[in-house]
């Protein structure tokens, strides 16, 4: 009596294998100004007055989309260990999850939740949390982001992305203070 054929498993495995390279290539090439395909396109961003995006602010309107980001501020030492703070308002109807931060070279944050563990600010496994209507601070007092041998433009910025929940993949140039 014979059994079930054997199925083959090379095949998933390739897919995913290049599944995870384009997503790692994406990440990789976040200094380009165009945002991924799957991201939304923020209709509102604030502007110097020379017309440049300011640094460590970005405001993101799209459907039910409202994000808005102010005071991002990379705080690192010489070899680009360091932090992340900023301030992220979330007027959307339905709560929002950060779960990632990438960092041009393959670099990524460590996202630390905030003293409560639950509620506003806490760390689960879809990230940080963000209720509707709220304002998060991630700094000394509340969730964190730890950064490791972050790489600061010459423009003494740092290119960062970020990945929501609903909002999809969100970058922004965070200012640099040395610490």
């Amino acid at each position: 009596m014979a059994g079930p054929a054997p199925r083959n498993h090379s095949f998933p495995a390739a897919f995913l294998s290049a599944a995870l390279a384009l997503v790692a290539a994406g990440c990789a090439n976040s200094h380009s100004s165009h945002p991924a395909p799957s991201a939304p396109e923020p209709t509102s961003t604030s502007t110097s007055t020379s017309g440049g995006a300011v640094p460590g602010r970005i405001h993101v309107k799209v459907a039910d989309v409202d994000l808005t980001i102010t005071d991002a501020v990379a705080h690192l030492d010489r070899s680009g260990d360091g932090s992340l703070s900023m301030s992220v308002r979330n007027d959307d109807d339905a709560p929002e999850h950060l779960g990632m931060v990438a960092t041009p070279g393959g670099g990524r944050g460590v996202l630390v939740g905030g003293k409560s563990a639950e509620g506003n600010g806490s760390l689960s496994t879809a990230g940080i949390l963000l209720l509707s209507g709220t304002t998060v601070t991630f700094g000394t007092r509340g969730p964190r982001i730890l950064l490791h041998q972050a790489h600061v433009t010459s423009r003494h910025t740092l290119p960062v992305t970020l990945q929501f929940g609903v909002a999809g993949m969100v970058r922004l140039q965070a200012r640099v203070t040395s610490s």
